[in-house]
């Protein structure tokens, strides 16, 4: 199967529901994506459509829950990761480990400090 390329929105929606695991649905995917993406707000349309295109794209997989009556006799959609969405996920986290540590070399010190320190000097 070929490899699937992720945005970095997408990274966050499929870290979401890997994350959320059998409680991924579009309320708590949108809660985890605002937490990830602090401080920038994030829209539940942003994410739905986030969603529908990783379904395109056979990333994310989902299914309707069994109506309750708490939600007025409607179903819920749950989300799951797929197999594909797993590798691409992981083959972005190793990018991004990857120019994490270029960067912290070319700083010669770690992010972490790098950023305090811009903090101190502001």
């Amino acid at each position: 199967m070929e490899s699937s390329s992720l945005g970095q929105f997408e990274q966050i929606v499929i870290a979401a529901i890997l994350a959320l695991g059998e409680d991924a649905y579009g309320v708590t995917i949108h809660a985890k994506v605002a937490e990830l993406s602090q401080p920038k707000k994030v829209s539940l349309g942003a994410v739905y459509a986030t969603l529908d295109r990783l379904e395109e794209k056979r990333l994310v997989g989902s299914w309707l829950s069994a109506p309750t009556a708490a939600r007025g006799g409607r179903s819920r959609r749950h989300y799951r990761l797929e197999k594909s969405g797993e590798k691409a996920l992981r083959e972005s986290a190793l990018t991004a480990r990857r120019l994490y540590e270029a960067i912290e070399k070319s700083f010669g010190e770690t992010l972490w400090k790098a950023k305090r320190n811009i903090v101190r000097q502001s």
